[in-house]
């Protein structure tokens, strides 16, 4: 029997509040975070992910390291910092920014952004393309994508979706959701879109693959020197990356998207997040909508 069938049915009723996004698990204190081994954190996501952490995210980072000390089995935080100064290439360094990045999402978050997405890509036309610059677990790119399939047509749409966590990657590439995760969709996308467990996948919803086929996850850090996009998108998504950005690093981010969107591109920012204070290059259009400055658009140039 096939672990999935469509989603006519999904249980759930619709107007109900999802779930957090994770559970904290209380831990016990079984190693030492000096006031040095914190501030040497701090430093060093800094410079791998450009995250700035307060100094209220002290419990957050012991919770979340202390997990990778008793993985490795060390017995302090020194040590772990250590075993990181030794090698720059170590694949621990990718648990170690996965560990402290933030990952909250949920399908259609921010909705009154897609209405205005499925209207630019209506006047845009065929084929349109997106960039998710933070995809997290996927409900965001593949909202995208929903809403580009009933704007367009199938396959008229195709989204680019990354982020720097590849572990929360590679659960948006299986596309696999509890049917909590998507109770607040109405039942004719849950058909359109999605398939419905079975058997052993009972409870859970996987997207179709026409769908997921529209959508390209890749793995990206928004401080590399070399992003290695070449092409450029009708629109972007960069919600709620750049609070954890400072205002210096938001504002080189925000310049390098100048040549990656169109001349009538827009770029979609967080509820919390506002442009206009760092960058000239883009000018409010909407609600945290942002649209190229008429010079930059011209010239192509920040």
């Amino acid at each position: 029997m096939m672990p999935y069938r469509t989603a006519a049915s999904v249980a759930g009723n619709p107007a109900a509040t999802a779930p957090a996004a994770s559970l904290r698990r209380d831990e016990s204190r079984d190693f030492l975070l000096t006031e040095r081994d914190f501030e040497k954190i701090r430093a060093l996501i800094h410079r791998r992910a450009g995250i700035s952490l307060g100094s209220h995210k002290r419990e957050m980072v012991y919770s979340r390291l202390a997990r990778r000390l008793r993985s490795l089995q060390l017995s302090d935080f020194a040590s772990y910092l250590a075993m990181l100064d030794a090698d720059e290439h170590s694949q621990e360094w990718e648990f170690f920014t996965n560990s402290l990045t933030t990952n909250l999402t949920s399908f259609f978050r921010e909705a009154h952004h897609f209405p205005l997405l499925a209207e630019h890509a209506k006047k845009t036309g065929r084929p349109y393309s997106v960039w998710c610059s933070a995809a997290s677990t996927g409900e965001e790119p593949y909202s995208i994508a929903i809403t580009l399939a009933e704007a367009l047509g199938e396959r008229a749409g195709t989204v680019l979706a990354t982020d720097i966590d590849t572990q929360v990657l590679a659960k948006a590439r299986a596309g696999v959701y509890s049917e909590d995760q998507v109770a607040r969709l109405s039942q004719e996308r849950l058909k359109r879109f999605f398939l419905k467990g079975t058997g052993q996948r009972a409870g859970s919803v996987k997207v179709k693959p026409d769908l997921a086929s529209t959508i390209t996850f890749e793995p990206l850090n928004l401080l590399a020197p070399d992003w290695g996009i070449r092409e450029r998108f009708d629109a972007i998504f960069c919600r709620n990356v750049m609070i954890y950005f400072d205002k210096p690093t938001q504002g080189r981010i925000l310049e390098r998207f100048v040549p990656l969107l169109k001349p009538h591109g827009l770029l979609f920012a967080g509820h919390s997040e506002n442009f206009s204070y760092v960058t000239r290059a883009f000018q409010l259009r909407g609600q945290t909508v942002y649209e190229l400055a008429p010079e930059v658009a011209r010239t192509g140039r920040a």
